[in-house]
């Protein structure tokens, strides 16, 4: 059973950076049939991708946010983590880690890491910015 956790501070000022860590067990994040995703809902609003990890640690990021975002990984930990840099109370959020399914079992294909569909989510983090 495929699990991830959050953690992080649930508050941060304007103008810093904000810094989530998701610990996965259950799984490897280096499978190929596997990429690794950040996702937050503003209050109010619907979700918003904001980026993605693959098993091999490329990354792909939202156009609207890739200036200020970076998510990295540590192996040895199955761990993945997203920074965001310089806050604002617009990016207050619910944060989710979440898992993508690569691969289409029914098709017998891989799919775009972009067009692949959520298998995994963790509970979600409120994190709120705010001096």
């Amino acid at each position: 059973q495929v699990q991830l956790q959050e953690s992080g501070p649930g508050l941060v000022k304007p103008s810093q950076t904000l810094s989530l860590t998701c610990t996965v067990s259950g799984g490897s994040m280096t499978t190929s049939y596997y990429a690794w995703s950040w996702i937050r809902q503003p209050p109010g609003k619907g979700l918003e991708w904001m980026g993605v990890l693959a098993y091999d640690g490329s990354t792909h990021y939202s156009p609207s946010l890739k200036s200020r975002t970076a998510i990295s990984r540590d192996t040895t930990k199955n761990q993945f983590s997203l920074q965001l840099s310089s806050v604002t109370p617009e990016d207050t959020a619910v944060y989710y880690c979440a898992r993508a399914l690569l691969f289409d079992s029914t098709a017998d294909r891989f799919m775009d890491i972009m067009e692949a569909p959520y298998d995994y989510w963790d509970q979600g983090t409120q994190v709120t910015v705010s001096s």
